[in-house]
């Protein structure tokens, strides 16, 4: 039987030893000295900024100075959209780059850059994409007690109010065999009332898109009771319209007159496909099945949370395999061009069918999407807008690893 190769000779093992005692400060330079142990002369680590517009290099003592990178327009980027490994064309020095994505479970944090001197083999680009899974964990673990990579991800300051919705928010992707979930929200540095959450426990996903009324720190105080009451309720296996009402209690409870908040609250059955939800004065979900929108069942929406006060009914359908799921604000289709022209939901729908039909992974398809309201209002929204994209058993699942 073959000796396991000690800590110093393996570079998966070396990394993880030495983690234990790794600051977020140090994280490039060890991960740079770690990739010359692959036989990389370069490795440099770079993580995706607030608005998912580009990748920015974590920098360090002995790691080669690196200009941002637009994840529209540089290969770093196709890697990144594509969740893939990829080569940088051939260079006459006879290099060899490598660009593979930074995965946390299945949410892009960015991708990390190699450059070999000569030809790669399978079995070393193989080695590259170990050596970025642990890399990409160890970026999360450090990110949770250091703001090292929160200022590094920044072009301007965020508002105190996207401070607390940005540190609320679930992993922007998540996946199983069975289901993508994955959401986005803008603006990025001055969200307020906008938020969204899920939570998948054994066969059922728990899926939540809010918008709370008003701007900046009143709206983001009152989203933050609404989803601190959601997930208490939540936690506690309760039916979906008393979910609704613990929220309802609460905005109204504290946040007296006339605050309120919308909200869409979902169920899905991982199983069977049941989907179940209750509408509180929000638009209604999207179901996209086989290229077309299909429209959900008739159900009449409730009243906005903090605004109820009396019981609500469940509705319910059973989407296919395949199917696509949107629950959105309403700062996604109301949003206006300067002409006045609003996003619209058939725009909405178009978008998604495009991309799907391209082959984009969901969070790319979102990141595409958002881009392209913010580019139909001109760069400048006038509201929140944030969306959750649901894909059920449509064979993809895989896309979003390496």
């Amino acid at each position: 039987m073959n000796a396991l190769p000690s800590a110093e000779d393996d570079p998966l093992r070396s990394l993880l030893r030495v983690s234990h005692h790794l600051p977020a400060h140090r994280f490039g330079a060890v991960v740079q000295q770690h990739g010359r142990m692959l036989g990389a002369e370069e490795t440099v680590v770079y993580l995706t900024d607030y608005e998912q517009s580009s990748l920015v290099a974590v920098q360090g003592e002995g790691v080669p100075p690196r200009q941002d990178l637009s994840i529209d327009g540089s290969v770093g980027g196709l890697a990144y959209r594509r969740v893939s490994v990829t080569r940088s064309p051939e260079s006459g020095d006879g290099d060899t780059r490598l660009w593979v994505p930074l995965l946390d479970g299945s949410e892009r944090i960015g991708v990390l850059e190699f450059v070999f001197a000569g030809p790669v083999t399978e079995a070393t680009e193989q080695e590259t994409r170990n050596f970025a899974s642990l890399v990409a964990e160890l970026a999360v673990t450090r990110d949770a007690y250091s703001d090292v990579f929160s200022r590094l991800r920044r072009n301007r300051p965020l508002t105190v109010a996207a401070e607390i919705q940005w540190e609320l928010l679930p992993p922007l992707t998540f996946s199983t065999e069975r289901v993508v979930i994955t959401g986005a929200l803008e603006p990025s540095y001055e969200i307020g009332g906008d938020t969204f959450d899920y939570a998948v426990n054994g066969d059922t996903a728990e899926l939540l898109v809010l918008d709370a009324v008003g701007h900046g720190m009143p709206a983001a105080l009152l989203a933050t009771a609404a989803l601190g009451a959601y997930r208490s309720a939540r936690r506690s296996e309760l039916p979906l319209p008393d979910v609704a009402a613990q929220m309802d209690q609460v905005i109204a409870g504290q946040f007296p007159g006339s605050a309120f908040a919308t909200a869409l609250i979902a169920r899905l059955d991982l199983t069977s496909g049941r989907l179940a939800w209750v509408n509180a004065g929000h638009p209604p979900p999207l179901i996209l099945r086989a290229g077309a929108l299909v429209e959900p069942h008739a159900c009449t929406p409730a009243r906005p949370l903090g605004l109820q006060g009396a019981p609500v009914a469940a509705c319910e359908m059973h989407l296919r395999p395949g199917d696509r799921l949107l629950l959105y604000t309403d700062g996604i289709v109301e949003a206006r061009s300067p002409a006045g022209e609003f996003f619209g939901e058939e725009r909405l729908t178009d978008l998604v069918l495009r991309a799907e039909s391209a082959g984009d992974p969901p969070p790319e398809t979102l990141r595409r999407l958002m881009r392209s309201v913010l580019d139909h209002q001109a760069g400048r929204l006038q509201d929140d807008a944030s969306i959750v994209l649901v894909e059920w058993r449509t064979g993809a699942e895989d896309q979003l690893i390496i």
